[in-house]
């Protein structure tokens, strides 16, 4: 959603300040098993795993952590068979939720997600029904504190980014998925460190939410990212900044 690198920072700052460390580690490695998985155990040529190996340090995973979780999903280990969904939805306000989750039990999953939307505002939607609102992009965070505008633009533009985006304290690079893993390359090239990359849902328009609506969507936002089989949640929902005040205060 437009916000959602804001949203996500509160999420990150909240998985490394408190008693939730150690449910932000099980969903990383869970994505870390299921990317090897999927591509093979050698970051070098798994781009997918690379990033979720590089999510895990930044977030001081220990390395036998990793290790044992790559291991599970090449193969090499005994482990949880996972499965990749997504779900779809709407929340208040009516805006659309794009929820993507990994688990070994999607009856459990489902049934969890629907009671949390049904609390908070929202509900389920059908396979399709708001997916093509979105596209998968990927996107990166560079401290604006540290790093002037022009010269981290000039930076992102020449290595393959399509877009760069200043929200508060922070650039948002934006990348097609084919470019994402080579501006992440070049931006280290030039010594612009980068807090966390992602690829990410990215609405293709918006909705602006503000008021009732917007404490009620952030509230459902944190109920779905509190289950431990969601992995990431994301919306159209251009939410004003007053609603990301209170949450964060």
């Amino acid at each position: 959603m437009a916000g959602h690198s804001k949203w996500a920072q509160i999420k990150r700052k909240k998985a490394v300040n408190d008693a939730k460390r150690g449910q932000h580690f099980t969903k990383l490695i869970r994505e870390i098993t299921v990317a090897a998985r999927s591509g093979g155990g050698d970051p070098n040529f798994n781009p997918r795993l690379r990033l979720a190996v590089d999510t895990a340090k930044a977030a001081n995973m220990p390395a036998e952590n990793i290790d044992r979780a790559i291991k599970k999903g090449t193969g090499e280990l005994e482990g949880v068979d996972y499965q990749e969904i997504a779900y779809e939805g709407y929340g208040p306000g009516g805006v659309a939720l794009y929820i993507e989750c990994v688990t070994d039990n999607p009856n459990r999953t489902v049934a969890e997600v629907r009671h949390v939307l049904s609390r908070n505002g929202g509900s389920m939607g059908t396979s399709g029904s708001v997916a093509w609102q979105f596209e998968r992009r990927g996107q990166i965070y560079v401290d604006a504190s540290r790093y002037d505008e022009d010269s981290t633009l000039m930076a992102a533009l020449e290595a393959g980014a399509s877009d760069l985006q200043r929200e508060d304290d922070t650039y948002v690079i934006t990348t097609e998925m084919q470019q994402f893993a080579a501006v992440q390359d070049e931006l280290r090239r030039q010594g612009i460190e980068f807090r966390d990359a992602e690829l990410a849902m990215v609405a293709k328009a918006t909705v602006e939410v503000s008021g009732d609506d917007a404490q009620r969507l952030l509230k459902l936002l944190d109920a779905l990212d509190d289950l431990d089989d969601v992995q990431k949640v994301y919306s159209n929902a251009d939410v004003d900044d007053a609603a990301f005040a209170e949450v964060e205060a």
